[in-house]
């Protein structure tokens, strides 16, 4: 096989970094920690053109695989691309995965516990002290965030998308929700399951599917005597074992005790004022997983050009409205990209 096809092969292939013991923001430690990564492409010799993507709720690295290429949002002859597993998705250290703390012996963590794990990443197993830009989607947007204020020098741009800065009690209602479903399964039994989780994560999924895009967007898509077959496919998709549930759990927390003006005692304009990366930040007004006012007052403070998806799908709308090409734009000139507005076509007026 030529040289050539052998790093073909590699490019993209799942790896790990152990990092020891892992302190969290909280004083709790993760024994053994690892971070699950990949890496396409190469770095250029001034070390300029690294991108790291995180993921976003109970993604994987594999998943962003698809999003990589040279027709696609990062193409792997321009960037050294970096995508990396957060904590808890069952790749990197998570209660599912954890011999020394399994399930929910497995001790909380946060947002920013993500990014202080992929800055070891970065800094400690690439060496790379400079990042081009740090991207992410949901959970991801939320990382980005985390990573321009904790760290505003690493990078030259951010680009949040459907993130948020901090979590709303409308966010925290949702995934508390979605907790207290699992934990009401008769198999959960107080985070010592007995057995296979049936009912819980079930009703979890139905909560979460509610959500994930408008009331428009379900009662357009899904016709009442499709309802019935609409959620037994939904329900399929959720279920498993302690250890799947006990991530679901462990994510969400973090997602709940998100607040980056909270970490420091600062408004959130006081927060964005931190920042020395250009953002571009990507929020759908008909998001009811994520709520976007906080993403948006961020914008503002930090004068942040600001895209708007207006589409009924919801937090899912970068499937509904192609917001690659812009991204991919703002990544080779910032300059040109400004606040708008993409609009759905499909969607029906």
């Amino acid at each position: 096989m030529p040289i050539h096809a052998q790093l073909s092969v590699l490019e993209g292939a799942q790896q790990f970094a152990a990092l020891g013991d892992f302190k969290l923001q909280s004083g709790a430690v993760i024994r053994d920690f690892r971070i699950g990564y990949r890496t396409l492409g190469r770095l250029n010799v001034e070390k300029s053109n690294a991108v790291l993507w995180c993921t976003a709720l109970g993604g994987r690295s594999e998943g962003l695989l698809n999003y990589v290429g040279h027709q696609n949002v990062l193409d792997p002859d321009r960037y050294f691309i970096i995508l990396v597993d957060a904590i808890g998705n069952g790749v990197s250290s998570s209660p599912s995965n954890s011999k020394a703390q399994p399930l929910l012996e497995f001790p909380p963590f946060t947002i920013r516990d993500m990014v202080e794990a992929e800055h070891r990443l970065v800094t400690g197993v690439l060496h790379l002290q400079h990042l081009h830009a740090v991207l992410g989607v949901s959970m991801g947007g939320m990382q980005t965030f985390e990573w321009a204020v904790a760290y505003p020098e690493f990078m030259d741009l951010a680009i949040p998308l459907l993130g948020s800065p901090q979590s709303t009690s409308a966010d925290k209602l949702l995934w508390a929700a979605e907790i207290h479903a699992i934990e009401l399964d008769p198999a959960w039994h107080n985070g010592n399951p007995t057995g296979t989780l049936t009912s819980g994560p079930k009703l979890a999924g139905e909560i979460h599917e509610m959500n994930l895009t408008s009331p428009a967007y379900r009662a357009s898509h899904t016709p009442p005597a499709a309802f019935e077959v609409f959620l037994a496919d939904t329900r399929k998709e959720w279920g498993g074992d302690g250890g799947a549930a006990s991530d679901l759990i462990r994510q969400r927390e973090a997602i709940m005790a998100l607040d980056i003006p909270g970490e420091y005692g600062f408004t959130l304009r006081q927060a964005a004022a931190r920042v020395r990366a250009k953002m571009l930040i990507v929020v759908s007004p008909e998001d009811h997983m994520v709520n976007p006012a906080p993403a948006i007052e961020f914008a503002e403070a930090r004068g942040a050009p600001l895209v708007k998806l207006d589409s009924p799908c919801g937090h899912i709308s970068l499937a509904c409205i192609s917001a690659g090409p812009l991204v991919a734009q703002f990544l080779k000139d910032p300059a040109s990209v400004h606040s708008q507005t993409l609009v759905d076509s499909a969607a029906p007026r």
